[in-house]
């Protein structure tokens, strides 16, 4: 028998699950146990009823019964998907949540798994995150939640919860980190070929992909120039001159096709970039701001302070590795 420490993980899953969200955690904490190293985990995999659960693609997975868990647990994950909206009327699961939860060293929720968690009681009071279209669902229905709808997790005490889908693999990541150090989770990330912590920093739904969800083909050329550009001259009429349109006209589409100004994008791609370099190292804040095309430490400031809520140096103290 082994005498190695390994942390017990449950996963739960209810039917018409997302299968990322059981199987991108697993994987990370399965790449983890196989490391060898003195500490590891030890998987399982339930549902409420146990026997085969249909995901939402279809693919039908093995499950353990609910009643199974028996004794303390690490790591409980909650895992989302269309499923999760039939389960919060599921009595009998809310109470054994709650019950896992208080047996449990942390509890983890992956995109919509959150709503589970807050249906249970355990969100009361807390940050939390979820898929962010369902931010403001998850908001208007459990107003004791505060729901922050852009980081790609939040922990808040004992309570994880990530974005969608893909996000659970970078939560994953965290608890691996936090259980086993950076070299270890740089190892599975590396094994994964997936980043241990992505290039968009703490944001779900980065500002070039904001753009890219509603932006045409020239639209999309124009803000990847954007983007190699900060430090440059973006004001709208040079973005008109390489749009081939009057400034008035390019703003007037640029409105219609996004439902922003030119303006705000280039302030988002600006305060994007500055927290990437915040993020990755220890460059001063008035070279950050040159870099990043604004001009001076103040405008920095004021522009985080209008986006995010804090300043540079708030943000690199929460956030630098």
């Amino acid at each position: 028998m082994s005498k190695r420490n390994r942390r017990r993980v449950v996963v739960l899953a209810v039917e018409d699950v997302q299968l990322l969200d059981v199987a991108g955690p697993w994987q990370v904490f399965a790449a983890a146990e196989a490391l060898g190293l003195p500490t590891g985990y030890a998987l399982g995999l339930i549902s409420p009823a146990g026997g085969m659960v249909t995901t939402s693609s279809g693919i039908r997975i093995a499950t353990e019964a609910a009643v199974s868990v028996r004794g303390p647990i690490d790591t409980l994950v909650v895992a989302g998907g269309p499923g999760t909206r039939a389960a919060l009327d599921d009595r009998a699961l809310m109470a054994r949540l709650r019950g896992w939860a208080k047996r449990a060293r942390r509890t983890c929720a992956v995109c919509t798994g959150a709503f589970l968690l807050a249906e249970a009681g355990l969100l009361d009071g807390r940050r939390a995150v979820t898929h962010w279209r369902a931010c403001r669902e998850l908001q208007e229905r459990y107003p004791g939640v505060r729901v922050e709808p852009d980081p790609i997790f939040v922990r808040d005490g004992a309570i994880w919860t990530s974005a969608g889908v893909t996000a659970g693999i970078d939560l994953a990541l965290a608890l691996v980190e936090a259980d086993l150090g950076h070299d270890a989770a740089m190892r599975v990330a590396r094994g994964l070929v997936v980043f241990l912590k992505r290039p968009g920093g703490q944001s779900q739904f980065s500002a070039p992909l904001s753009a890219q969800a509603a932006a045409d083909d020239g639209l999309d050329a124009l803000h990847g120039w954007m983007a190699e550009h900060l430090d440059g001259d973006l004001r709208v009429e040079r973005l008109a001159g390489r749009a081939g349109m009057s400034p008035r006209t390019f703003a007037r589409v640029y409105a219609a096709k996004l439902g922003t100004t030119p303006a705000k994008t280039v302030e988002r791609l600006r305060v994007e970039a500055a927290r990437r370099a915040l993020e990755d190292g220890g460059a001063p804040l008035k070279l950050i701001a040159h870099r990043c095309g604004f001009g001076d430490e103040e405008r920095m400031r004021r522009a985080f302070v209008r986006r995010l809520g804090v300043s540079p140096s708030d943000y690199r103290a929460r956030f630098a590795g």
